[in-house]
């Protein structure tokens, strides 16, 4: 996770603010970027103080990469969901 400080003109969209970002080089593919957590359209205006995020897709599904970690470890998956089962 990389931050930058940008200080740009007022009437700014989120497509001017990542235009004027010289270390930002958008990922091939469809952008998909965000202010505060939610996803929003390039053409979105800036507020003063908005924190502008970039997700990128996942290379691996969350769910595989946990079952991996644990098999690496050779410890058992318990989920905090389901209780163990006590046997009988």
């Amino acid at each position: 996770m990389q931050h930058r400080w940008l200080e740009v003109g007022e009437g700014a969209t989120i497509d001017t603010a990542l235009r004027g970002c010289a270390e930002f080089s958008p990922p091939p593919g469809e952008l998909r970027v965000g202010i505060w957590g939610r996803v929003r359209p390039l053409d979105t205006a800036l507020r003063e103080r908005d924190r502008i995020e970039v997700y990128r897709p996942l290379t691996v599904d969350p769910k595989e990469a946990r079952r991996l970690r644990y098999a690496k470890r050779g410890e058992r998956i318990v989920s905090r969901h389901r209780p163990k089962h006590a046997g009988g």
